[in-house]
């Protein structure tokens, strides 16, 4: 063990709308669900629709969920901006006094930059991980499931809203070992092309091994392998390991305990071998049970709505033989349940 240890080589239904406005897939992404118009309205049209619905008798939530669900993050940031100008008051601001109930946050969540909703889940998320280390997944999600420039993006943009970065609020607020771990996901970058070697890949699922077998989960070199390998070649390196050891890496980790280091690291590994699988589950664990934990529910289908949620749905089926949109359609209600299916691209 110390001699691998030794070196350390990271609505009601929305309304009809004409022809030209018929949906279809995000070009961007051929695995996200968000659907946006073939014809686009300008950024002022739109900002004028918006000010409409605000502004008549009862905020018109419908017109709300049709044009920003139906928008993607670069056409949502023109439309806050065309909005401040026109109207000399922020769309955030006006979103959030029309706008209420878990619909509102799962709205307002949308309508932010990529970058700086996951600032502020990243913030949220240690402002509640005493209550349990759910909250702290959120912050692996982030890590592990983004690129490196939106990491990196991230944590510029939690500087500019928190005066302080991140990996300070990690030291201060999260103890060892999970503040290790956390502090190397964070403070990381990844190579972000598909290069794989083998070789590595090899020593390193023994390097893994060796750690878990003998429950050595927080070492130095555990971490650095975790967080700064790119993700293909993390990919290959669990695929050795189940090869090597007959388990997936995740189930070892799990064997080693029920703790919050045990956890955590599970998680990490779900995510970087299979992001699909981590929000499935995600989305699950939301659902079932008594109560809906509707933040859980409303984060991952809103950060992956243009990433990977169609993947993601394949995966829920497989996983639990069930419907991921009748799930979400079951388990919610009104403007709420619109928005969300919205956003999975459900025609309704």
């Amino acid at each position: 063990m110390q001699g691998l240890f030794r070196r350390l080589s990271s609505s009601s239904e929305h309304k009809l709308r004409s022809l030209n406005e018929t949906v279809s897939f995000s070009k961007n992404h051929g695995m996200a669900t968000l659907r946006v118009p073939e014809l686009v309205p300008s950024p002022a049209q739109d900002s004028e629709r918006l000010k409409q619905a605000f502004d008549g008798l009862g905020t018109d939530e419908n017109e709300v969920i049709w044009i920003l669900g139906h928008r993607n993050a670069s056409q949502r940031r023109k439309i806050k901006d065309t909005y401040q100008q026109l109207y000399n008051e922020s769309l955030i601001s006006r979103l959030d006094s029309e706008l209420s109930g878990d619909f509102g946050k799962a709205v307002l969540l949308w309508a932010y930059d990529p970058h700086e909703r996951d600032a502020k889940l990243a913030n949220d998320a240690l402002r509640k991980h005493k209550r349990g280390v759910k909250h702290l997944k959120v912050i692996v999600e982030i890590a592990c499931t983004t690129s490196p420039h939106h990491l990196i993006a991230v944590r510029q943009a939690y500087c500019s809203l928190y005066e302080s970065s991140l990996e300070e609020d990690i030291a201060s607020t999260v103890s060892a070992p999970l503040m290790k771990l956390l502090l190397g996901l964070v403070s990381s970058y990844r190579f972000d092309e598909e290069v794989v070697d083998l070789a590595i890949a090899n020593s390193e699922a023994s390097t893994l091994h060796e750690g878990i077998e003998k429950k050595l989960l927080d070492h130095d070199l555990i971490v650095w392998i975790l967080s700064t390998r790119n993700i293909f070649q993390l990919r290959e390196t669990f695929k050795c390991y189940k090869q090597k050891y007959g388990n997936p890496i995740d189930q070892d980790i799990k064997s080693c305990g029920n703790g919050d280091l045990e956890s955590l690291l599970k998680t990490v590994t779900v995510c970087i071998e299979s992001p699909e699988k981590h929000f499935a589950e995600v989305i699950r664990d939301s659902i079932v049970g008594l109560g809906t934990d509707e933040d859980s529910l409303s984060r991952a289908i809103v950060t992956r709505a243009e990433v990977d949620t169609m993947k993601i749905r394949e995966h829920y089926t497989n996983l639990y033989k069930a419907s991921l949109d009748d799930d979400v359609k079951g388990d919610t209600s009104g403007d709420y349940k619109n928005f969300l299916l919205t956003l999975l691209g459900a025609r309704f």
